[in-house]
């Protein structure tokens, strides 16, 4: 039989800990530079328990006692629903999950955290939920200006193309869709007259004008986008009813009508205009949407007159 000898366990269990110590000691120096902490939550009593850094990133008084549904209501209502969802699905499969989240402190500061989990059980039962909760609002918003500037369009300052696609390459009934009523689409008329006449300054000045009177004039809009070289796109909510919107595209054609000021001169743009409604049941695919506005559009530039139906 091997006899340990209890001088080296004694000088191996305090090396150990030493180390462990000198870690934790590391931890506490480098947990300063980024904001994060460590969370847990008992799934027999729904309790909380966070380091100061989570408490830092709520907004929260380290001694305030911690109630779980307070906590989730600082979520931002799709962050919650995602959040519970990814909850549930680690429940039930003994699994982690990784999600970005937005939450609204009690003060009303706006922060982005990336919630990373794990369970931990026992006899095939989850027990425990643990893991790091990270503050990444400086991240999303350097995400978030990068991604803008990838989807302005550089000369109207509207949306681009490929803002417009990523409304085109959802899948039919998605989350994102929900509110949609009406896709329009504008194109102006004879607009290589236009820079053949007055030249491609002309013209830009033409589409920054349009641009800007589609953004000005759709205010609630959900989108405003350029999607070609003379053709706009207006994505509207389901809130505006089709009655109001046919109205409101009276108004608009014929503010644009107006002449526009340009180099002394006046110009005057002719506008074609193709619409299609989402259902009323909210049902509808967005690549259907777009082709049937797009067949509007075409049969409004063939035949000159403003589409009624």
């Amino acid at each position: 039989m091997n006899h340990i000898n209890s001088k080296n366990f004694d000088e191996a269990a305090s090396e150990i800990l030493d180390k462990r110590l000198g870690f934790l000691d590391l931890y506490d120096q480098a947990a300063p530079l980024v904001p994060i902490g460590a969370w847990s939550c008992d799934l027999a009593s729904e309790q909380l328990s966070w380091t100061d850094g989570v408490f830092d990133m709520f907004g929260l008084p380290t001694d305030e006692a911690l109630d779980r549904e307070a906590t989730i209501e600082l979520y931002s209502e799709e962050s919650r629903e995602l959040l519970e969802q990814k909850r549930s699905q680690a429940i039930e499969n003994r699994d982690g999950f990784t999600l970005d989240a937005r939450i609204v402190r009690p003060d009303g500061i706006d922060r982005w955290i990336r919630i990373t989990a794990a369970t931990r059980g026992s006899n095939g039962r989850t027990e425990t939920l643990f893991g790091m909760k990270q503050d990444i609002t400086d991240d999303r918003m350097r995400w978030e200006l990068l991604r803008a500037q990838a989807e302005c369009d550089p000369l109207t300052g509207v949306a681009n193309r490929t803002r417009f696609q990523r409304f085109l390459d959802q899948p039919g009934n998605g989350p994102a869709l929900d509110d949609v009523g009406t896709l329009i689409l504008f194109d102006i008329d004879d607009f290589k007259l236009i820079n053949d006449r007055w030249g491609h300054a002309a013209g830009d000045a033409c589409l920054v004008n349009l641009a800007e009177r589609l953004r000005k004039f759709f205010v609630n809009a959900h989108l405003v986008s350029r999607i070609g070289g003379d053709e706009f796109a207006v994505l509207l909510p389901s809130s505006v009813s089709r009655t109001q919107t046919k109205v409101e595209l009276q108004a608009l054609i014929a503010s644009l009508l107006r002449p526009m000021q340009w180099n002394g001169y006046l110009l005057t743009l002719k506008v074609s205009v193709g619409f299609a409604f989402a259902g009323k049941d909210g049902k509808y695919n967005p690549r259907t949407l777009f082709a049937t506005a797009d067949e509007a559009l075409y049969c409004a530039k063939n035949r000159k007159i403003f589409p009624t139906a």
